[in-house]
């Protein structure tokens, strides 16, 4: 059976053989002791086997923890997503389950909208894949192995975008604390993934333990705050930016690097403020202000132990880490043994093969033209319509919102009533907040950039291309215009490093930006392109839309119940 303790604020979810026992061990548990737990609900269904209560165990912990009701003590010891026998016909039983703890006022939101939120999609309580899960693992083994004989070591987790890379690092993060501030009174469950790293020894190995995520999307890095926040063992104070690390006084035992691709090298940074700190920060460091330098540098020179999570097909600007330096990281990593590929596609339902055909097209090689059962992918010649596409989406399964280059000047920003793209009669405007957009109020009727959407899942992602990416039919090439592509941090030239950007560069850029935005949309993806040249070019690859045409393909199971 499985079981809920709880008081106003906390609750507990575990699953047994025994209830009678379990609570006595409860009772017995300082920990539970100290959280003056009073509330007891019970599961019980005579059809439970031990797979089917686990399953519902990680189903009710990662709908507690994003619902906000309670804070969820559970520790993160750790359940893969595997299937089992007749796993459909238990999902819907754990439906009306949640209908029922619901209604006794144990969640305070639907489930579409628990699981539509940031608090569900960077929630550290995942049921890991077998892949993550080795890699997590690996990890583990090979920290505790590095602490007990004092050697230093450097991790890279490589993975195309929705191969989970930000859950991994999330997730270890919470494992790792848990571990650090375990009761030994309170003994892990012997039927989870990672229970040894919770017997004695490994907590002492982590005595005084500092470690830090650090996320240099402002964006990102503020939905995993505020994650962290509602998150025990966690604190917003444990996720970082590059010149907060580079810039503290504090030594990490290990930093957790999300998006490391994103790492800056020495180039003309946002502000002038942040020009004169990497200065101060690389004298500060390493006693002169060596050009050559990356944030790479910074993140090793202050930590003992680095986990990079990366992809180097997602570097959107000149200033991001160069492909050579990414590279040799890699390289060095599979050398040492710490290299850990992730390749099982999580977010896109059309799977690995959806990834690789998008990017087949993006460099022009004319794929042999292909569909995804489960999965909308439809190209439009009216931006106006895609829109009420994406809002009808929306209505349906929320998280749906639109996307582009930037091709278009922010005019919005200096006067609020302009409109910044106009299109097809259609009016819109760049996203208002750069902090968690696709959440925000009316980010349904504007238009996120890529700073505001790397690192985050859409149900539905409606994707812009731009007069700044456009298509030679003679030449069957794809190709830029400079003079749209109107962000000045993505195309300037790198006079500090004596850099001068190609158009090829440019194009590598701009593919990696479409490349991304292309691959947000969990349950679907639709595109229109400015270029007319371009827009029959993704005719021959993608369907075009028709009103028509079923409003969505069958879904399957996977749909909501895989996250």
């Amino acid at each position: 059976m499985v079981y809920t303790l709880s008081n106003a604020r906390e609750v507990y979810i575990g699953e047994t053989l025994n209830a009678v026992v379990r609570m006595r061990q409860h009772l017995d548990s300082p920990e539970k002791k100290k959280h003056d737990l009073q509330a007891m609900r019970l599961v019980i269904d005579e059809t439970f086997n031990k797979s089917a209560c686990l399953d519902l165990e990680s189903f009710l912990i990662r709908l507690f923890a994003a619902d906000g009701r309670y804070t969820v003590l559970n520790r993160n010891e750790g359940i893969t997503d595997s299937d089992y026998f007749d796993r459909q016909s238990y999902r819907e039983a754990f439906d009306a389950i949640f209908e029922e703890l619901r209604e006794q006022g144990m969640f305070t939101r639907d489930r579409v909208t628990i699981e539509n939120s940031d608090l569900f999609k960077l929630s550290p309580f995942k049921a890991l894949n077998q892949e993550q899960a080795i890699a997590v693992e690996d990890i583990l083994e090979g920290l505790f192995q590095d602490l007990e004989r004092g050697e230093r070591s450097t991790i890279v987790v490589q993975g195309d975008p929705g191969t989970g890379k930000t859950i991994v690092g999330i997730f270890l993060m919470k494992l790792l604390r848990d571990i650090q501030v375990a009761n030994p009174h309170d003994k892990a469950d012997g039927d989870s993934l990672f229970s040894e790293f919770f017997a004695e020894g490994y907590p002492e190995l982590l005595d005084g333990f500092k470690i830090g995520l650090v996320v240099p999307q402002q964006s990102l890095r503020k939905s995993i705050e505020k994650v962290f926040k509602k998150t025990p063992a966690l604190s917003p104070r444990h996720v970082l930016t590059p010149f907060e690390v580079g810039g503290n006084d504090e030594h990490y035992d290990l930093l957790i690097v999300d998006e490391a691709h994103r790492l800056s090298q020495r180039a003309n940074q946002p502000s002038g403020q942040l020009n004169k700190k990497f200065v101060d920060i690389n004298r500060k460091l390493f006693g002169e202000d060596d050009l050559s330098i990356t944030q790479l540098e910074w993140i090793r020179s202050k930590s003992t132990h680095q986990v990079f999570l990366l992809d180097t097909a997602q570097s959107v600007r000149p200033a991001d880490l160069p492909t050579s330096v990414l590279d040799a990281l890699i390289n060095q990593t599979r050398g040492t043994g710490r290299f850990y590929p992730l390749a099982s596609q999580m977010r896109v339902l059309a799977g690995n093969d959806y990834l690789e055909y998008v990017r087949q097209i993006l460099r022009a090689e004319s794929p042999e033209s292909r569909t995804f059962d489960q999965y909308e992918f439809r190209v439009f010649d009216d931006v106006g319509t895609m829109h009420d596409v994406i809002r009808a989406r929306d209505e349906q399964h929320g998280l749906a919102r639109l996307a582009a280059g930037y091709a278009w000047p922010w005019k919005s920003k200096n006067d609020p009533a302009a409109f910044d793209i106009e299109l097809d009669g259609r009016g819109l405007r760049w996203n208002r907040t750069q902090v968690d957009w696709i959440n925000s109020p009316g980010s349904i009727d504007e238009v996120g950039s890529i700073h505001t959407v790397q690192g985050y899942d859409l149900n539905y992602a409606g994707v812009i291309i731009g007069p700044d990416l456009r298509f030679d039919a003679v030449n069957g090439q794809l190709y830029v215009d400079r003079g749209s592509y109107h962000d000045k941090k993505g195309k300037e030239n790198n006079p500090t490093l004596g850099i001068t950007y190609t158009d090829d560069d440019l194009l590598r850029f701009i593919t990696n930006i479409y490349g991304v935005l292309l691959t947000r949309g969990m349950r679907g993806t639709f595109v229109y392109a400015w270029d007319p040249a371009l827009r029959d070019y993704l005719r021959r690859f993608i369907p075009t839309w028709s009103p028509e045409q079923p409003a969505e393909r069958a879904e399957s199971e996977q749909l909501g119940r895989n996250p």
